[in-house]
């Protein structure tokens, strides 16, 4: 993989309406132009989560073009070929993915789900901070990995590493 080129992200999750948006926000905003993230879901929700959209306004981060869509956008002809898939739910990491153009390197980046959360509106709000911040550091570790130099195998094995750190899942952390 070549240093100087742009590498498409996409993130995964059932829904996408919290956690994959939440990554394609992140990485297009911490990615200094290296990447293009984008997001989707199995079955998406049709909006996106006014929790998640409040959270990344809050952190300094563009809302603007976010959208709830089905991975078949990104299946089909025409679609931008993705470099590196992250499922980012531990549903959609179990799910049967279409089969994508050009082989991704992939990866399972469980997150507990921000809007299950119940409680107080303080509560919700906070789990919705933690996943961003747990996305946040996958995304720091990502960027900063040299692409350009790792082979498959490493690369592969740095990415689930990645996957592991605090914040993961309970599928996640098991391995799953």
């Amino acid at each position: 993989m070549a240093a100087d080129r742009v590498f498409n992200v996409l993130f995964l999750c059932t829904g996408n309406s919290a956690r994959s948006i939440l990554g394609e926000a992140l990485l297009n905003h911490l990615g200094n132009g290296h990447f293009r993230a984008f997001s989707a879901g199995s079955r998406p929700k049709g909006e996106v989560h006014p929790l998640a959209l409040a959270a990344l306004a809050d952190a300094g981060i563009g809302t603007s073009g976010l959208r709830s869509k089905g991975w078949e956008e990104f299946a089909g002809p025409g679609a931008p070929s993705m470099d590196f898939i992250f499922t980012v739910c531990d549903s959609a990491a179990g799910e049967a993915c279409p089969i994508w153009p050009g082989h991704p390197a992939s990866a399972h980046w469980g997150i507990e789900d921000p809007a299950a959360v119940t409680g107080s509106a303080f509560q919700q709000r906070a789990a919705f901070d933690e996943a961003l911040e747990h996305l946040r550091n996958r995304i720091l570790a990502f960027s900063s990995l040299p692409l350009d130099r790792l082979d498959a195998i490493s690369l592969a094995a740095k990415l689930r590493a990645i996957g592991q750190l605090p914040g993961a899942s309970a599928k996640a952390s098991r391995g799953s």
